[in-house]
Formats: C-alpha cells, structure tokens, sequence
C-alpha cells in the first residue's frame, strides 16, 4: 500500500501505531519519518482509497510534527489515539533504553490537512513511551516500558481545547512548545515479572485489556480494574531470549479484531554481542480464542524488517 523511500523514490518511511480516524472516513495516523531527522519524524495523516487488499492505495494530505526532548537515541515516534470530539492524541517513546524518561504525549487540534496542526503537550516526562488507547470516558491509556514510569499511565482528562492559555494550554516546555499548566497522571496497571516492560495496550472483549511486554515475550490480559487475569502468550518453558528470538516472537503493538482476535507485531528482539535490539526478521502474527482460550499464534507475514505498530479498521470499542 506504501513503499518505504529505499523501494521507491515517491515513497515514504512508515512505522508505530496506526489508528484509523472514528469518522468512517478512510483516514489513519500512521508514523512517518522519511528522511529523518530533516525533515524530522512526526505522524502522517493518510486518505485510504480502494476496497480490497491488494488493490489499496494510501495518499499522505498531512503531518504531525511537534518538538522532541532531545533524546540521546533519537526520539521515535509511536502511540496514536483519537478523542471522542476528533483530537487526536500521540506518544513518542522519547530515550528508548537508557537515560531519562523524556518521552511525550501529545494532543493535536482539528483541523488536520496541513503540516501546521496545532498542538499542546500533556506529559513530557514518560519512560519509554508506547502504544495509547483511549477509553468511552476519554480517558487516555499510554504504556510506559521502563522506570520510572513504567506501566500503564492513565490520564483521566480533561484535556485543552487549543494550544493557549485560553484552551487551557497556558506553559511552553523546554523547547519552547505549548504545554498544558497540569494534567493528572496515574499508574492504571503496574508491571509485573511477566509483563515486566508494557509496550501496548488493547481492550479485550471482556471489557479489560491486554498488553504487551517486548523484552519478556509475553501478552497479559486484566480486568477492567487493571488487575491481572492470566498471560495469553509466553515463551515455551526454557526458552531463554539470546541470539535468536522467542519461537513465539516478542510482541510490540497490538490489535483487536470485531470477532476478538488478538495480534501482534512481532519485532523480534535479540540480546547477542551488538547489543540488545530487533536481531532478526520479524512477524506479524495473531492469536484466536476457542471457547474463551486462547489458541497458539499463528504467523500472518515474515521476513518483515522491523514490525512494530498494528492498526485494525474496525476495532472493538
């Protein structure tokens, strides 16, 4: 559907979580850093036309494009969500695995066919930020995969209007960008051994939630409380994360299917002498439910360089 720049010339370079617009209207949020860092990453707003995989064709009409803190491994942008008036809401994952938590949630303001959207930052301090989801209440769910952050942020609103003091975006941050005065933050969902580093958060058909942690391969669900229920995915017993990544891959961005068929990206992390990061060809798989339990993964797609965001048209809601 989009080609990345390397493939094609009038290609783009997509990545992170992507979110289709509530309206019905074709248009979805989608990371987009072509060229980086000039010009600099943000989130592509993209028209979707055509009716049939295979015959889909995506045209870019906008960006999101905010200020960074200036992280020291390049702040990669990630989260997208959408507000219940048509905000839309992104994370970036700002120092994705040393050094202060300075990654950002951010809501943007309508109209959003332009590559000057408004914008007020909400939070410019969350480790290793991740995947959003935003509840019925307009509560706005980001995961956090490292300390002192880590787990699952809820911010309960409400959030400004327009980026002045007047919509209630009243500061500028570091950078100099506009910045909401205060906004409540809780730890919704703490980590645990297992989901040991959160990464992304989905509504389980039950009303709770599951969500992912990369690094110990596993996919936990809750209750909609936050408490933990059982894992849904995890490593085979003995499986050690090395030089080669989890049989059963190591989960990123999630999604729901309408009939509750959960997916996952996986990026395939590996821990060998270079370092710890994507190692290998990763995944796109997804995990069906019999009788309320849940099936082994099955593999959709391989040999994908990087797979890290999934987006569902038609999300449980």
């Amino acid at each position: 559907m989009i080609r990345n720049a390397d493939d094609d010339p009038a290609g783009l370079d997509i990545n992170a979580q992507i979110c289709f617009f509530p309206d019905g209207s074709g248009r979805f949020v989608a990371g987009e850093d072509t060229g980086q860092p000039d010009p600099p990453q943000g989130w592509g707003i993209f028209r979707l036309e055509g009716h049939r995989v295979g015959e889909l064709e995506a045209t870019q009409v906008g960006k999101l494009t905010p200020t960074y803190q200036g992280s020291l491994d390049n702040a990669e942008n990630y989260g997208c969500g959408f507000l219940s008036d048509g905000r839309i809401v992104t994370s970036d994952i700002g120092n994705q695995a040393g050094g202060g938590g300075d990654g950002q949630l951010i809501v943007w303001f309508p109209p959003f066919d332009s590559r000057e959207v408004r914008y007020c930052k909400l939070d410019v301090a969350i480790a290793t930020a991740g995947g959003i989801w935003v509840d019925g209440e307009d509560r706005i769910h980001v995961a956090s995969a490292r300390p002192p952050t880590a787990g699952i942020l809820r911010y309960p609103g409400p959030f400004p209007t327009s980026d002045d003091a007047e919509g209630g975006c009243d500061r500028t941050d570091a950078t100099g960008a506009p910045m909401a005065d205060a906004v409540a933050r809780e730890t919704f969902i703490a980590p645990d051994e297992k989901v040991a580093t959160p990464n992304a958060i989905v509504p389980s058909p039950a009303g709770g939630f599951y969500v992912s942690s990369v690094f110990t391969g596993v996919i936990g669900e809750y209750d909609a409380g936050g408490r933990f229920l059982r894992t849904v995915l995890e490593p085979p017993a003995g499986e050690v994360l090395g030089e080669e990544p989890f049989s059963t891959g190591t989960p990123l961005g999630l999604g729901i299917d309408a009939e509750g068929t959960l997916y996952y990206a996986d990026i395939a992390i590996t821990i060998s002498a270079d370092g710890i990061g994507p190692g290998a060809p990763g995944t796109v798989r997804r995990i069906r439910f019999v009788d309320g339990e849940p099936r082994p993964p099955e593999v959709m797609a391989g040999g994908l360089a990087f797979p890290d965001g999934v987006g569902i048209l038609e999300p449980v809601r």
